[in-house]
């Protein structure tokens, strides 16, 4: 649970507490505390994006995707965000580890009973 995103691919009722925390009105409210206190008491503010949300940015904005990142990071690091990090790379990692998975368990499919079927997630946390 320390590691979810809140990215609203599982329907856990961990995740309804993380979905309180990640708003809209908290982010606003933080963003605005920020500015009003000294930087040494700032709260870091760090914000995911995943790779499957910026074609939606760069349709609506007549942009390719790379300029729908920049334009993107841009608009938040003006905001107060300190961090943006792009998920992609955390998603290649998690298709090949669950390729990696799938062939060992389908290579000791006749020696496990439990070997198949394997059940993935998405989950980027």
């Amino acid at each position: 649970l320390s590691d979810c995103l809140a990215c609203d691919n599982c329907m856990t009722s961990e995740e309804g507490a993380r979905v309180f925390q990640q708003n809209q009105k908290e982010l606003f409210r933080i963003l605005n505390l920020n500015k009003k206190c000294d930087t040494s008491k700032h709260k870091v503010l760090a914000v995911s994006i995943c790779p499957q949300s910026l074609p939606y940015f760069a349709a609506k904005f007549s942009l390719s995707v790379n300029d729908a990142a920049k334009g993107l990071c841009g608009f938040l690091k003006s905001l107060g965000v300190h961090y943006v990090f792009d998920t992609t790379i955390a998603a290649d990692f998690s298709i090949l580890e669950s390729q990696r998975e799938f062939v060992q368990r389908y290579q000791r499919r006749n020696q496990e009973e439990h070997a198949l079927p394997m059940f993935a997630s998405a989950c980027p946390g």
